[in-house]
């Protein structure tokens, strides 16, 4: 096999909590991650040319070492000795820079290309504790499924499936800096934390009303105060029959939970009518287990 396709899958924040700023300048989080349904495309190539070479469908992203895929596909060949290149044709439909996970899964997939490509055999685990190097959501795209992270994100603990569901995605045609959100956000004794605990309680039940009823992300209070098309994509969504609806990681993207394909159906038509966000997307819960 000297050439392979690998599906790089997004992710949501079904609940994100922020306990701390860590002396490291870090911050200490608790957080639901869940896979879903919207992915890029990766075609990874082993070449006889030992150094990395990128193509992608957008001029804009970076085929160099600022590149995550680039860091990836580096990491892997000095990490395990791979003397032969690749190259990497990634066809980008995630959001850029919208709290989707997108740079961190497509350097998920070039990981596990090439585990596969070269033969390498490397157990999941342990490109999981390699992948910490290049990002903290990385071992997380690795793992897949519905996880409670815990530390800065790479304390990971598998759960059990979420209730699958149809899952609406918006983007506005806006760029959040993570650092700038986690530098505005104020913590102290009047904060309003998300209850994390609930929600696992529900996924446990397999209660979709109860997960998507104590949904919440602390990040909320700085990006919704600099960004307010935020808050009108959140309420445009239950307007239109979402159970709830919330902000993704630092932002900007929103998603919205529905309990049927058919309600979620003309929300998306509702939404892609509106002109609050540039792209839409409407997909699902995945769960690399069987429910």
């Amino acid at each position: 096999m000297d050439s392979m396709k690998v599906k790089a899958l997004a992710k949501v924040n079904l609940g994100l909590d922020v306990l701390g700023r860590r002396e490291d300048g870090y911050h200490e989080i608790r957080m639901i991650m869940q896979t879903i349904h919207l992915y890029d495309q990766l075609e990874i190539t082993r070449t006889v040319d030992p150094g990395i070479s990128i193509e992608t469908n957008l001029d804009f992203l970076p085929v160099n070492e600022n590149n995550l895929v680039y860091k990836a596909a580096k990491l892997m060949k000095d990490t395990y000795g791979i003397h032969e290149g690749v190259h990497v044709v990634l066809n980008k439909h995630i959001p850029v820079a919208a709290g989707l996970a997108g740079g961190s899964t497509d350097a998920a997939a070039v990981m596990y290309g090439m585990n596969e490509l070269f033969r390498l055999r490397e157990k999941r685990q342990k490109l999981m504790e390699l992948g910490i190097k290049i990002g903290a959501d990385v071992p997380y795209c690795l793992m897949r499924g519905t996880a409670l992270a815990e530390g800065i994100g790479e304390k990971l603990k598998s759960l059990p499936p979420a209730p699958k569901c149809p899952v609406l995605i918006a983007k506005p045609g806006i760029s959040v800096s993570t650092k700038f959100v986690y530098e505005h956000l104020k913590l102290d004794e009047h904060t309003r934390h998300p209850d994390i605990d609930a929600q696992l309680r529900a996924i446990y039940a397999k209660d979709l009303r109860a997960l998507a009823g104590n949904m919440g992300n602390l990040l909320e209070t700085v990006t919704i105060r600099e960004y307010p098309v935020i808050q009108e994509i959140k309420e445009h969504m239950k307007e239109n029959g979402a159970v709830n609806a919330m902000m993704s990681g630092s932002g900007p993207t929103v998603f919205g939970l529905f309990e049927d394909e058919e309600t979620a159906r003309r929300a998306y038509e509702a939404m892609q009518g509106t002109g609050l966000a540039k792209q839409v997307y409407l997909t699902s819960i995945y769960n690399n287990r069987k429910s």
